[in-house]
């Protein structure tokens, strides 16, 4: 129970501080959504992982790093928390946000960056929190949160750069409305980034795999 706890709390601020800082409107958002997941790893790394997206889950639990019979009540409780997270930036802050192709922008190349930088974040987790040459490491979290906020940077004008599940369905549940067929494309793509990420290391770290 307190690795779900852990995973619904940190989700829920992180989605939170997304909508805050996206809402802010500064060109530092990147950096900041990144700082905040820094903060939110170390606050629950050591209980749960500090997973906080259900793709990095599918990743770990393919890598073998999670148990099966835990993936599911990961990802409930992670969604669970960016909902949240989501509708408390709405009715709270009265700040809303939902990651979408930018101006121009064909959804083909939204997803494909969605599917790249998911795979990206992933594989970064993969190869600093679960690898046993580098276990009690202190620098997983700086590595996670740069990753996060050079990606987002990177693609933000391209596909609003949520890169997890959970933050695209907090950004639906802040904006409200009707259901987008693109979030429900985000989370298919991210999921397969988070598993393509995990086949990829059991190749790259071959005397590292469970």
């Amino acid at each position: 129970m307190p690795k779900y706890l852990t995973e619904f709390v940190g989700t829920f601020f992180f989605v939170l501080l997304i909508a805050l800082v996206v809402n802010a409107e500064s060109p530092l958002a990147p950096l900041f959504i990144g700082l905040a997941l820094v903060a939110m790893v170390y606050m629950g790394g050591w209980i749960s992982g500090a997973h906080y997206n259900p793709a990095v889950s599918l990743a770990c639990a393919i890598r073998g790093a999670l148990p099966m019979a835990q993936l599911a009540p990961y990802m409930i409780s992670q969604i669970a928390g960016g909902a949240l997270g989501g509708v408390v930036a709405a009715l709270v802050f009265q700040k809303r946000f939902l990651p979408a192709p930018g101006k121009d922008i064909a959804i083909s190349s939204a997803l494909a960056a969605e599917v790249l930088f998911t795979f990206l974040l992933a594989l970064v987790i993969l190869n600093v929190a679960t690898v046993k040459k580098v276990a009690g490491n202190s620098y997983y979290g700086l590595a996670i949160g740069v990753t996060v906020a050079v990606a987002a940077y990177g693609t933000g004008s391209i596909c609003g750069g949520a890169f997890n599940p959970a933050v695209a369905l907090g950004g639906y549940a802040s904006s409200g409305g009707p259901f987008p067929s693109h979030i429900l494309y985000y989370i298919l793509a991210q999921l397969a980034g988070g598993a393509l990420a995990a086949l990829f290391f059991r190749i790259q770290q071959t005397q590292d795999v469970k």
